[in-house]
């Protein structure tokens, strides 16, 4: 199993007391540690996924439940018109994150904040998060990480600059978190609250035909 590299301290700070305590004969006490450094193996896995690659598609950018999909929350979507997708990540929920839309990035911002529980309704507007643009022609898509009660390192590893694939992996959330991707209002939206979705693979707006 793949693993993401921003795992291997966390995975080696149980592992080691593990192997200590269970070679010192202690398994009441080395095993739960080595309980902790698989499930941190769990969370940092990162399975190989197979997008759809068409020019019309926004994918979604994590693994989790839909929690809105409609119009853009005041306080909340970019200034501007936008239709807003906000994605919840449970801990057990893959947490690799991946580009929704194949273009250029054209900005990002982050911004410090709070730890409010993901599905707080606050938490987009007042925790820790990360914003990214991408475009490709006149299409532009942005997309944010936005950090939980859990979640408190956003991890982003790409630049203004970069072009990505719609599903190519530019970054991750340290534990439980939430992702919001906002579209232009002619975007046809593909998914409603309460949907389960897949990162790089679930389709969650498509642009209209011309």
């Amino acid at each position: 199993m793949k693993l993401d590299r921003a795992g291997y301290p966390f995975i080696a700070g149980f592992l080691a007391p593990a192997a200590y305590l269970l070679l010192k004969k202690k398994p009441a006490a080395g095993l739960p540690l080595l309980g902790m450094a698989g499930f941190m193996a769990y969370f940092f896995r990162d399975p190989e996924r197979y997008p759809p690659q068409h020019p019309d598609l926004v994918l979604s950018p994590a693994d989790g439940r839909v929690m809105v999909a409609g119009p853009g929350e005041p306080g909340v979507a970019p200034p501007g018109e936008w239709q807003q997708i906000s994605i919840f990540l449970s801990p057990m929920d893959v947490h690799i994150n991946r580009a929704p839309f194949g273009g250029e990035i054209t900005r990002i911002a982050y911004t410090p904040g709070k730890f409010l529980a993901a599905y707080d309704e606050r938490a987009a507007a007042e925790n820790e998060r990360n914003e990214v643009w991408i475009k490709d022609g006149d299409r532009t898509v942005v997309f944010r990480q936005v950090v939980g009660v859990l979640a408190r390192r956003v991890v982003c590893r790409v630049q203004v600059g970069d072009q990505l694939l719609a599903g190519e992996r530019f970054g991750l959330m340290k534990f439980g978190s939430r992702m919001d991707v906002f579209v232009p209002p002619g975007c046809v939206l593909q998914v409603k609250p309460g949907d389960v979705v897949r990162g790089a693979e679930s389709v969650i707006a498509r642009w209209p035909e011309a």
